[in-house]
């Protein structure tokens, strides 16, 4: 690097301005030469792998965008497919449903196929095949790659196909787990649980978990007054505000004056 102009220059150049003017429009240009001659060289040197990067991040983002739309495509169209088998169940054409339901079980990656053994194994229940449904329900529920929900309900809805020759002990160790305020199928599993409670001879259980299911305000009112029903039988008051009850206005609709009176 030449250093730049300054004012340590001999006498003569500082007594002829003209010619110290002349020393520093030169030194300047050739301060600037090899100032651009550094940056092309840094150009020369890291150019190549600065577009290189540039090109991979490009590549990266269109893969990713391409990818996300495929993916959103494959989605869109599962969705189209299970929604076409399933009106098909609905009118009652239950051959042609789980026609259209045989690729989507095939097919993995998504909640998508998990969604479409749901429906095939629900089919089979409408069409009276409860042992094979009840398989189709136990696969669902063993599987650790379905997402949880599905295999919570699968597992709700295994035993209770099996539920008349499935030992008590073996219903509580299932459903159990499920049978909680605040999930999803707390209602389900906990009727399920509290007749096996009933058969283990275990009262002190079933009354309250029945009684907790009338409490619970997104179990359905038909589930919510078999509860309350149970409760009662057993001993266990559901009811909260009796003269609620009595204007209609219980959790469980308008039938709880009625079944208030009865207890």
């Amino acid at each position: 690097m030449v250093l730049r102009p300054h004012s340590n220059r001999p006498t003569a150049d500082r007594a002829n301005p003209a010619l110290a003017a002349q020393q520093d429009g030169f030194l300047r240009e050739v301060d600037e030469a090899l100032r651009e001659q550094e940056m092309l060289n840094a150009a020369k040197r890291y150019g190549r792998l600065a577009a290189l990067a540039v090109a991979v991040l490009l590549l990266a983002v269109g893969g990713y965008l391409w990818w996300d739309h495929s993916r959103q495509s494959a989605l869109g169209a599962r969705g189209e497919e299970l929604t076409l088998a399933l009106d098909q169940a609905d009118a009652g054409h239950y051959d042609e449903a789980q026609a259209k339901l045989a690729p989507l079980v095939a097919k993995g990656g998504d909640g998508a196929q998990t969604a479409a053994k749901m429906l095939a194994a629900g089919i089979l229940v409408e069409q009276g095949k409860d042992a094979e449904a009840q398989a189709a329900f136990a696969a669902i529920s063993s599987d650790a790659a379905a997402p949880q929900p599905f295999r919570d309900l699968a597992t709700v809805r295994e035993v209770a196909l099996g539920f008349d020759k499935l030992p008590a002990d073996q219903v509580v160790a299932r459903l159990k787990p499920l049978a909680v305020p605040g999930n999803p199928w707390f209602g389900s599993a906990g009727e399920l649980l509290g007749i096996a409670y009933m058969k283990q001879g275990r009262s002190d259980l079933a009354g309250p978990l029945f009684a907790a299911i009338t409490r619970d305000k997104t179990v359905p009112d038909t589930l919510c007054r078999r509860a309350r029903q149970m409760a009662g039988l057993l001993g266990v008051d559901a009811i909260d505000d009796v003269n609620d009850a009595a204007n209609g206005g219980s959790r469980c609709g308008a039938s709880s004056a009625g079944d208030a009176a009865a207890q």
